[in-house]
């Protein structure tokens, strides 16, 4: 008679004892079979939990993580200038946007929760119908074990993966819409590998590294001021567009903050007339 795991046992435990169970007695019949895969089912969504507290912890750590950006120093880093008046106005579409990498994030990791069990349990049925009637006394347990938990374990890993991608994103495109609203004109791209060696950077994103460039149909462009020197933001994707990108734009409000190489003659005159004017009033 088999000795079943308790109802509530984990995962490996129910595991173990399947492999233990098999190794023994071989695939003797097809409602043996049934019977652990709908053990080893319901013990690995109670270890993964239900796909509830996924929507729960995804908002969470969202929300968190959008607080932090729109609160501390990390804002003004990325849209240096910025006044509160226009977070305060932007702050609506930020919902918006977070709500919508919210989902995002939460369909992927529930898609990647459904496929690692079944990709689990595939490999288990896969093991046990290859052990002949009288079972396998060479089976290395251990081995196998491991070999059947692997798509659970890098479940795991990849959960993470996708909510600091997903997360990325969503300051990326937050960036983007606090810098439209408060008028920007060019952005500098930073790459992460540019400062952290272990970063697998993309090659074109690192020879964007700490290159300006326009926004098309800014107030400036559309005035005449601009020059592309390195052309413009929509000819490249955006940070985050790609998996696990981490660069980000430092925007620019205005072309005083711009290299003269990045100004027109009509710009140039723009800039100089502004710096009169400001030295007339502090006269």
């Amino acid at each position: 008679m088999i000795e079943y795991p308790k109802p509530d046992a984990p995962f490996s435990e129910v595991l173990k004892a399947a492999i233990a169970d098999l190794s023994a007695t071989g695939y003797v019949s097809a409602e043996r079979m049934t019977e652990w895969v709908t053990r080893l089912r319901n013990a690995a969504e109670r270890d993964l939990g239900p796909e509830w507290e996924v929507d729960v912890e995804v908002r969470r750590d969202m929300e968190r993580l959008l607080e932090r950006f729109m609160s501390d120093q990390k804002l003004p880093r990325v849209v240096p200038g910025v006044g509160r008046f226009t977070r305060e106005m932007v702050k609506p579409r930020l919902w918006g946007e977070l709500d919508r990498r919210i989902l995002a994030s939460a369909q992927l990791i529930k898609v990647d929760r459904r496929e690692a069990i079944e990709r689990t349990l595939r490999r288990f049925q896969g093991w046990a119908t290859s052990i002949p009637p009288g079972g396998d006394e060479t089976v290395d347990r251990r081995e196998v074990g491991s070999e059947l938990r692997k798509d659970l374990v890098k479940y795991r890993y990849h959960k993470r993966f996708v909510a600091t991608d997903q997360g990325h994103k969503l300051i990326s495109n937050v960036a983007d819409l606090v810098a439209s609203e408060a008028g920007a004109i060019a952005g500098i791209w930073h790459s992460h590998g540019a400062t952290d060696a272990r970063y697998d950077a993309r090659v074109d994103h690192l020879r964007r590294d700490g290159k300006t460039f326009l926004i098309r149909g800014s107030w400036a462009d559309k005035a005449g001021l601009l020059r592309a020197v390195n052309g413009y933001m929509d000819e490249h994707t955006m940070p985050g567009f790609e998996p696990y990108c981490r660069c980000w734009y430092s925007y620019v409000l205005s072309p005083r903050r711009l290299p003269d190489d990045f100004l027109t003659r009509k710009g140039h005159d723009w800039v100089t007339q502004g710096r009169e004017e400001l030295q007339r009033r502090m006269a």
